[in-house]
């Protein structure tokens, strides 16, 4: 590990890192939406 950790972050890193973090969820919750519909059209074949 480098001495970036022990580093204390710039509120500019904080306000990247959590809209970051934002967006993610938001495309988690966009991929899930998308994965149930499909679902849902096509039914899984056994």
């Amino acid at each position: 590990m480098d001495g970036a950790v022990s580093k204390t972050p710039s509120p500019a890193d904080l306000e990247r890192e959590r809209r970051l973090a934002e967006a993610l969820r938001a495309n988690l919750r966009k991929r899930k939406a998308q994965a149930r519909e499909t679902g849902i059209e096509n039914p899984p074949k056994d």
